[in-house]
């Protein structure tokens, strides 16, 4: 008898839940999607059709490769969703993640017309931003080419390149005018703590998650460089390491920033420290 949709989908959970996959039943659906080539949101309808004997297969080297290698879902389905929008994403950008989304929510609560975004990587954030905000533009930076390119084609999908200008540049490196928002999410973890971390993670670019020292290497450049690239009233805001508050709103503080706060993301932990520069 052969195999049906359903079948291939409770093996793949049968396997990735063996393996401790979190969230392994949606996994199970999006990888057999992949395998079908089709959308995850058609699983059930099709789930009685047979499954061909190439799908089963390419389903399972798909799990060998999830479960063994922990390649991401996301890297393996070349997008994941964030915000609003789905973004494309490889080992080359950080792979977005719903604490960021606090961020992008953090800043959507007031106006802004030119805004900077320092280490942009795939563009979640500063894209999310100028897709909320129609009459908004915005600079990304990132030292990786390789990360700007998937951004450029991230704002050609999400229609705002016309509004967007990708730059390479080491922080402000090559930043030139001021804005009234500069927004980032630094490397933040500290090296002690990367051996802890999801075998998943060791597929991201190890730049964009640790500074390879006490995880507040880039908020000691960020926070006193953004003086000189903020028009008075300006906003900075960066995303943090829920332990890192103290630490980083003791730096806005020391750069003369004003009003400073901190916001909880949705699991209540600390993810966002942000300021006013008086001028």
């Amino acid at each position: 008898m052969s195999q049906t949709v359903a079948d291939l989908v409770r093996h793949a959970g049968v396997v990735l839940t063996a393996a401790g996959i979190e969230d392994a039943p949606r996994e199970a659906r999006s990888l057999v999607a992949l395998a079908l080539e089709t959308r995850a949101d058609r699983i059930t309808l099709i789930a009685r059709d047979p499954a061909p004997a190439a799908a089963a297969q390419r389903l399972e080297r798909l799990l060998e490769r999830r479960t063994v290698a922990r390649v991401p879902l996301s890297h393996l389905t070349g997008w994941r969703d964030f915000y609003h929008h789905r973004f494309e994403v490889s080992a080359a950008v950080l792979d977005p993640r719903s604490d960021t989304e606090t961020l992008v929510e953090t800043v959507l609560e007031q106006t802004f017309g030119h805004v900077l975004d320092l280490g942009t990587g795939s563009g979640c954030i500063l894209l999310s931003l100028l897709a909320a905000r129609d009459g908004a533009a915005g600079v990304g930076t990132d030292i990786s080419p390789e990360a700007l390119a998937v951004a450029d084609r991230n704002a050609r999908r999400l229609e705002v390149a016309e509004r967007c200008m990708l730059l390479r540049s080491d922080w402000y490196e090559a930043v030139e005018g001021r804005f009234d928002l500069i927004v980032s999410n630094p490397p933040y973890i500290a090296t002690t703590e990367m051996d802890g971390l999801s075998p998943e993670l060791s597929h991201e670019p190890r730049v964009a998650l640790t500074d390879e020292a006490d995880g507040l290497s880039a908020y000691r450049v960020i926070v006193p460089g953004a003086p000189a690239h903020l028009r008075p009233g300006g906003r900075l805001l960066v995303e943090i390491g829920w332990t890192q508050a103290a630490e980083v709103t003791r730096l806005f503080e020391q750069a003369g920033f004003r009003e400073t706060f901190v916001r909880q993301d949705i699991e209540g932990r600390d993810r966002v420290v942000g300021g006013v520069w008086p001028g």
